[in-house]
């Protein structure tokens, strides 16, 4: 007998992905493993994982920035249990550079995998999703991206990785207008997590990293999120923004327009409109989301 549900992770190989696939699977989920690499590796020991403490779980090596390969990766949860119910996009790398040193393959590589690879799995499952509501399912799906502080709240060092994750952000307020018919809810997290991707910039900002740092940065706290966002009592819940940083958690709210006025046909008197406007509006927020005056 199948699992009720079933849930794809990209990038489930180590750190935030294997959290997620755990906590997932330790709710009840049939879990697609997926994780880019030549053999079982890392992703593999998660599968091994799931499966010992009684759980399913089904290894994929897809590319996300391959558009068939991610049909192929809906197919593969679609044959294996029946269907899918969750996406987890969370595949990424980072190429971190300042403007001026930054290359052409910096930019595409980062933009490929986190941009490119959240459409391209969301886009199959987002068929796939409709597809089964027009035809009478009742379908309760959950679609969850990944943005971070660098996207919403801008960070030194990752254009390429600041605008791939504000698209993704932009993206997924789309998204959970579009599905809410199908029945599918679609929410973003910024998770603030130790990783193997995130170790060697959090040393940089920070020196030695202590073991009560860690703990507070520990994967499991955004798992804990994603897994709740997966109840089926949540599936009202679509285009929000979840910033996690361990414990703490916040819901980012997007640009919103400050004081408005009518453009005056006096060209100075634009200029003292506009500079009072902008005195008026605090400045953006810095990285732990906080607005300064």
């Amino acid at each position: 007998m199948s699992p009720r549900r079933t849930a794809v992770v990209t990038g489930a190989g180590r750190g935030l992905g294997r959290a997620y696939a755990l906590a997932l699977a330790a709710a009840g989920h049939a879990v697609i493993v997926n994780d880019l690499g030549a053999d079982d590796g890392p992703a593999g020991a998660v599968v091994a994982e799931i499966e010992s403490a009684g759980g399913t779980a089904v290894l994929s090596r897809h590319d996300v920035t391959d558009f068939a390969a991610t049909r192929e990766l809906v197919g593969l949860a679609v044959d294996t249990f029946g269907g899918l119910d969750v996406v987890v996009a969370n595949a990424g790398i980072l190429r971190d550079r300042t403007l001026a040193s930054m290359t052409e393959a910096d930019w595409d590589d980062v933009i490929a995998v986190h941009l490119k690879g959240t459409f391209t799995v969301a886009h199959h499952a987002a068929a796939h999703w409709r597809a089964r509501a027009k035809a009478g399912a009742d379908v309760d799906g959950r679609l969850i991206t990944t943005t971070s502080a660098s996207g919403l709240f801008g960070n030194i060092g990752q254009s390429n990785y600041a605008a791939a994750k504000a698209g993704i952000a932009a993206f997924t307020l789309v998204a959970a207008q579009e599905l809410r018919p199908y029945g599918v809810s679609a929410n973003c997290v910024a998770p603030s997590a130790l990783t193997r991707l995130t170790e060697a910039p959090l040393r940089r900002y920070e020196g030695e990293i202590t073991d009560r740092r860690r703990a507070e940065l520990d994967p499991n706290w955004v798992a804990r999120v994603v897994a709740w966002l997966c109840r089926p009592d949540t599936r009202d819940i679509t285009g929000r923004v979840f910033d996690v940083r361990g414990p703490q958690v916040g819901i980012a709210s997007g640009w919103h327009l400050e004081p408005t006025f009518t453009q005056p046909d006096d060209l100075d008197e634009l200029d003292r409109a506009l500079r009072s406007a902008i005195a008026a509006t605090p400045p953006a927020a810095d990285m732990e989301g906080q607005r300064h005056d």
